[in-house]
């Protein structure tokens, strides 16, 4: 089978600019890209150069989009799980739900649009 890597993964949310914020502030997370969505409203990817979460508005202000609604978290592996905390906390969010188990250590997270957040470290 050919090599496979998770590319993107798509989210609405209320302000995309303040979601991207977060999410540099957090992870260490750079716009990649910034403009209007071929299916109207706006997107803001952010992310590194070979991954990105796109951070999607649909236009007049919805809250969601059609498609997709099951999301469950969406988890991001970190080397130093402590500092990534540390900076969770400095955004005025609660980290929940700790726990080790084989082979890592992980946290959770909801950002201000209640999309969840898995922070895990295998370090």
């Amino acid at each position: 089978m050919p090599a496979l890597r998770l590319e993107h993964v798509n989210v609405t949310v209320a302000d995309p600019e303040a979601a991207a914020k977060l999410m540099g502030d957090i992870f260490g997370w750079a716009v990649r890209w910034d403009g209007p969505s071929m299916a109207g409203g706006r997107s803001i990817h952010v992310g590194a150069d070979d991954y990105y979460l796109a951070l999607y508005a649909p236009p007049g202000g919805a809250r969601s989009y059609p498609k997709g609604q099951p999301l469950n978290h969406i988890g991001v592996e970190v080397d130093d799980l402590e500092s990534i905390e540390t900076r969770v906390v400095a955004a005025g969010l609660r980290p929940f739900n700790h726990g080790d188990y084989a082979p890592g250590q992980r946290f959770y997270f909801l950002d201000p649009n209640g999309i969840e957040y898995e922070v895990v470290s295998y370090a």
